[in-house]
């Protein structure tokens, strides 16, 4: 578990396009790009996958998080681009049944190709983006300052921070930590 920061996508930076195919079992084989999750508040790209122990420990709180910030009309959609021959646990179809086992609510895509990932320059797993309703990113970076075995709650303050600002019309604050996690798992 070698914890890699993200690399802090410049604040403004438009959101790069992506199509991919959306493993939730309820809408296999459909591809979902950045406009079907556009919103007028705010859309949230996050990188993902399902062996990450930095993942599994903000799981429950990310699906919270979710769940109370999709009723006030923002979107999310979760992106794995690690590869799946070296780690099979990462696989489109133990996406599927991941995103059924912790109640993801939001599309879960597979970047076969990395190219998605390469293009927001992710780093690690998990890595949080928000766009505005223009597409430019407003905020880059962690969840909340908790890490496995640092005893510190999971809350999700920096993210919902940025997201808190955003529905009542400002801009977040710009001093944002980047997240741990995971490096992603690139093809070779």
């Amino acid at each position: 578990m070698a914890a890699t920061p993200s690399q802090m996508m410049p604040l403004g930076t438009i959101a790069p396009n992506f199509s991919l195919p959306d493993t939730q079992a309820h809408t296999l084989g459909r591809f979902v790009n950045l406009d079907d999750v556009r919103s007028k508040y705010a859309t949230v790209v996050m990188f993902l996958c399902n062996h990450c122990p930095y993942v599994i420990h903000i799981n429950q709180a990310l699906v919270r998080c979710v769940e109370e910030y999709s009723q006030q009309g923002i979107r999310f959609v979760g992106i794995s681009s690690n590869d799946a021959v070296q780690y099979p646990d990462d696989a489109p179809q133990k996406m599927t049944l991941h995103a059924k086992a912790h109640g993801y609510t939001f599309p879960y895509l597979y970047d076969a190709s990395q190219d998605v990932a390469r293009a927001y320059n992710a780093a690690c797993t998990p890595d949080f983006f928000v766009f505005d309703t223009d597409f430019r990113c407003v905020y880059r970076g962690q969840f909340d300052d908790s890490r496995p075995k640092n005893n510190i709650a999971v809350t999700g303050n920096d993210l919902r921070a940025a997201l808190d600002a955003l529905l009542a019309g400002r801009l977040p604050n710009p001093d944002q930590k980047p997240s741990i996690g995971c490096n992603i798992k690139w093809k070779h």
